[in-house]
């Protein structure tokens, strides 16, 4: 009986100790493919420098730079330490993760930087090379210090509220991309699989106030099923699922209201607020609230469903003048390039989104 007492006591701590959650790693990747392509953008008009491009290294200070210059560049990079640090974690220690990040972040910085010598849209700087590697270690230090209480702290969260599910870590970055696209003022509400813009299509309804205003209301109510279930998915059946999802789009509407007031201005801060978008928010919540009577598998499968459907119906939607103005507007005072940052998540939110959807169907 004695002999017995230790393994149990093994097992028990070999459970709370159980690895943590890749959610780190996730975070990590995905915040370094927004870095590259918002500082890249709009990958357009590659050319020779007729110079090394290294030689940005040798070239003098900029000129012209201000304190908020360099805090931008500091803070871009800052997340990328802090996540990269635990993510990169081995058994030789946080510091030396720290360090592996610190190193990782700079070697990026440079890498792009130097990319940036071929486009001339683009002005590499030594000082801004500088400022993110300042970010990167600031947020590596940052994670040693704090990174392990804070994502254990997320994982309890996880474990408390969250269903453990295959892939479940990256069906949480889902959620936090499409957050991020609705910080683009010029989109159709909760609009998500434009593709247009990147291969130019034109849209083959013209404007007309009946065609857009049934379009968006379609648009809304499928994104709001999509998005609404794809949560429920996430949550454990014990979890209040409807606070979940009104918290969640309450959230929304108030990034899109925030990102409008600060990239346009405050006269636009409820301009999303249209007829169709105030139709198809009270449609698609009553939808969604229905929805929940379905079984598991039924929901995942209208979840993909009203995806597709809402991509389709995005791609046919004509541009709402609006629009236009909104996103000349915006290219006048955004920085880091978030116009083509956001369009770029929400064109590929849904197709990011549907082969998760396909795996939990098929592991049901």
């Amino acid at each position: 009986m004695a002999a017995g007492k230790p393994s149990t006591h093994a097992s028990a701590e070999s459970s709370s100790q159980a690895p943590p959650w890749r959610l780190p790693r996730y975070l990590a990747g995905c915040y370094l493919l927004l870095v590259v392509y918002a500082s890249l953008h709009p990958f357009s008009g590659w050319q020779s420098p007729g110079l090394s491009p290294f030689v940005f290294l040798e070239a003098a200070w900029p000129r012209y730079w201000t304190g908020f210059d360099l805090a931008i560049n500091i803070a871009a990079y800052l997340p990328l330490g802090f996540l990269l640090a635990p993510a990169l974690k081995t058994r030789h220690g946080q510091a030396f993760a720290a360090l592996q990040a610190f190193m990782w972040g700079t070697l990026t910085s440079f890498s792009i930087e130097t990319l940036q010598s071929f486009l001339p849209s683009r002005v590499p700087s030594s000082l801004d090379l500088l400022c993110n590697a300042i970010g990167t270690g600031l947020g590596a230090i940052l994670a040693t210090w704090y990174g392990a209480t804070f994502f254990a702290s997320t994982n309890n969260l996880q474990r408390q509220f969250l269903a453990r599910l295959p892939l479940s870590e990256y069906g949480l970055v889902l959620t936090g991309l499409w957050m991020i696209t609705q910080l683009s003022p010029e989109t159709v509400l909760f609009g998500s699989g434009d593709l247009r813009q990147l291969f130019s299509i034109v849209p083959p309804v013209p404007y007309a106030a009946r065609s857009f205003f049934a379009m968006e209301t379609g648009i809304i109510i499928c994104n709001m099923l999509a998005v609404g279930l794809l949560i429920r998915t996430l949550l454990l059946p014990k979890a209040n699922a409807y606070l979940a999802m009104l918290g969640f789009f309450l959230c929304a509407l108030f990034i899109r209201t925030l990102g409008a007031i600060i990239l346009i201005g405050p006269q636009s801060a409820f301009a999303w607020l249209s007829p169709g978008a105030g139709l198809g928010l009270m449609l698609g919540g009553a939808l969604l609230l229905g929805s929940q009577l379905l079984p598991r598998p039924a929901r995942i499968a209208l979840a993909g469903l009203a995806l597709m459907a809402g991509t389709v119906l995005v791609n046919i939607t004509p541009f709402n003048p609006y629009s236009v103005a909104a996103l000349t507007a915006w290219r006048q005072g955004h920085f880091l390039n978030f116009n083509g940052l956001t369009r770029l998540t929400a064109s590929f939110w849904p197709f990011l989104s549907l082969p998760y959807l396909i795996l939990l169907g098929r592991r049901i």
